[in-house]
């Protein structure tokens, strides 16, 4: 600072003596040229002016040097305060920094928050309007009712328009009884019948409830082809309702199904593992089904167990029993010389009581003193066990075996005075059953074919035609007939619309006979006459009456084995949401053989025509 201003000194020392040699240069020059001079001033007055003036300029100078220091220090003290304000905006630059990353890092989750929430809420939309979709579809088109927790559902139910034509008179309607098949000779072989139906149509009713660990169900199913005192075909065909089946049910979570109620025995075939509800009936119009068919639609109670995920079933029922009427003839004369005839010395039971809510209609016939018109006194409940493996592409199989029992109370010709009745008579029981099995496959993807059947003794009952189960022996106990069914189906699914089928099926019974001291008695002998069973004998002529059509002579044999093939389609018009509607055309072949006696073997033979319109519920 001092430097300078000496440096400034100097030069307004320098600056002066300039200005006061020009001046005097000036003044020289002036003086040259006028005449009259005016005094200069003094040495010492310029001096000391310059003094002054240096003075002044050099107070002008240090009063600048002190405001450029207090400026300096006012800077200093700006910049410090810069300095330290740039340190605070760095800090808050830094800071706002790490605020930033956390929002921009917050701003990340943000948006893929907002990205989970759209998916999130589309989704929820989604849902939404499948819930609203489904929600409308239950009000408009409900699957099931719902009722206090349950639901109720309709599905089984049709109604059909049907007919039939037999080439034989049966006078029976869409169930064919097939043991009625007339023999060559009948009067009803010679002419034909028709009929139109709508008995066959259905009304079925499925309630379910679910629980944390079972389901409960129970259904009901029921149709026309019930008959009561008044039904008729006259002018309204006014048949009544009747009880197909009627069941209640309890599955568990772990495989455990209870059923009990009117259901299908255990011993028909089934679809799907041991399920009711999946019965494979054959695709028949004729209510009766198809010979071969095993099968009884009664009471049961039975507990079915799935193991192997579902691929392997055992099952065990206990069912309703009931004995077919006894078939018996007899050949040779007794010592008098009368025909021999068959014994009448038994009860095995009678029948309905009217109080007892049984069908009292029946009489007595003329083979006994008591036949089984319609109710059997039963010993005990039919005994059903079976096993099924099933598995997808593989096919369903079965292996089933029955229990029966039976028994009568016999009437011997002596007494005896161990009885407290002295009459002599005693109960006589006897055991018979089974063993049956069946499977279904799919052959191709266009073909699926099955074979069922049953053998066994007494077990007539469970086959399509009904033929007897017993006969009687000399004695009046009761013999068991050996028998069998056999049913072979092919299905041929032609389109997702068609469906054509084929049947092929046989009952049968064996011959049993026991030879007396006057001939023989049993089922199925050998010297039956049956020379008249293929003719037609001539009218007879009773004055009261006149010509009059009369019953074949010489036909005694029964029947051996019925036969049927059976071909037929069904074609869904319409299949979807709204129902199936549906239309089918059959064809069978029935064929009845009786054993063979003296004279021939008794035969006949029945072409039926049916013709379904249906119309399923959902």
């Amino acid at each position: 600072m001092k430097t300078n201003l000496k440096a400034l000194a100097s030069l307004v020392l320098a600056s002066a003596i300039f200005a006061g040699h020009a001046q005097t240069a000036t003044t020289s020059k002036a003086h040259r040229a006028k005449k009259t001079v005016p005094a200069k001033p003094s040495v010492e007055s310029q001096i000391e002016s310059l003094r002054e003036e240096m003075n002044s300029q050099i107070q002008s100078l240090k009063q600048q040097l002190s405001d450029r220091d207090t400026q300096l220090q006012q800077a200093q003290q700006a910049a410090a305060q810069a300095q330290a304000s740039a340190a605070q905006a760095q800090q808050a630059a830094q800071a706002q920094q790490a605020a930033v990353a956390d929002n921009t890092q917050a701003v990340t989750s943000l948006q893929g928050s907002v990205a989970d929430l759209k998916t999130n809420t589309q989704s929820i939309v989604t849902t939404v309007q499948d819930q609203q979709a489904q929600v409308k579809k239950q009000i408009e088109s409900p699957d099931a009712l719902h009722f206090k927790g349950i639901t109720l559902s309709p599905t089984g139910s049709f109604i059909e328009a049907a007919t039939v034509y037999h080439n034989r008179a049966l006078a029976a309607d869409i169930n064919t009884p097939f043991s009625s098949i007339p023999y060559a000779g009948a009067n009803n072989a010679n002419i034909s019948d028709f009929y139109g139906s709508g008995r066959q149509s259905r009304a079925a009713l499925l309630a379910e409830g679910k629980l944390s660990d079972w389901t409960l169900r129970g259904y009901y199913e029921a149709d026309w082809l019930g008959t009561g005192v008044t039904s008729n075909d006259n002018e309204s065909n006014s048949y009544v309702l009747r009880q197909r089946q009627l069941w209640a049910q309890a599955e568990s979570t772990n495989g455990f199904i209870f059923t009990a109620g009117q259901q299908w025995s255990l011993a028909t075939q089934t679809r799907q593992g041991i399920i009711n509800r999946t019965e494979l009936l054959p695709q028949t119009i004729d209510a009766a089904y198809n010979v071969g068919f095993v099968w009884e639609r009664q009471y049961g109670a039975r507990v079915v167990k799935s193991f192997m995920n579902k691929q392997l079933w055992a099952g065990f029922s206990v069912e309703n029993p009931q004995t077919t009427a006894p078939s018996c003839a007899a050949t040779g004369t007794t010592n008098s010389g009368t025909a021999l005839a068959c014994p009448t010395n038994y009860l095995l039971g009678s029948t309905g009581a009217n109080g007892g809510l049984y069908n009292g209609a029946g009489q007595p016939g003329a083979t006994s003193s008591s036949p089984v018109t319609t109710y059997a006194y039963n010993l005990a409940p039919d005994l059903i066990a079976k096993v099924v493996y099933e598995k997808p592409g593989f096919g369903h199989y079965e292996v089933f075996g029955i229990a029966r029992f039976f028994h009568g109370r016999v009437y011997p010709n002596t007494t005896s005075t161990t009885v407290p009745t002295g009459t002599g008579a005693f109960n006589d029981a006897t055991v018979g059953g089974g063993i049956g099995g069946s499977f279904y496959v799919p052959a191709t993807k266009y073909f699926d074919v099955g074979l069922s059947g049953l053998w066994g003794d007494g077990t007539n009952r469970y086959g399509a035609t009904q033929l007897p189960d017993a006969t009687i022996r000399p004695s009046g106990q009761l013999a068991l007939l050996h028998g069998y069914s056999v049913l072979g189906t092919a299905v041929f699914h032609a389109s997702p619309r068609l469906d054509v089928y084929f049947n092929g099926g046989t009952d049968g019974a064996f011959r049993d006979y026991f030879a007396t001291q006057n001939g023989v008695i049993g089922y199925g002998l050998y010297g039956t006459n049956d020379k008249g069973c293929g003719i037609e004998l001539a009218p007879g002529t009773a004055p009261a009456a006149g010509f009059q059509p009369t019953a074949p002579a010489n036909c005694g044999s029964p029947t051996k084995d019925l036969q049927e093939y059976t071909l037929g389609y069904w074609y869904d018009f319409y299949r979807g949401p709204k129902g199936r509607f549906r239309q089918g055309i059959q064809y069978s072949y029935i064929g009845r053989y009786g054993w063979s006696g003296s004279g021939g073997t008794p035969k006949g033979n029945e072409n039926e025509l049916y013709t379904s319109f249906r119309y399923y519920l959902p």
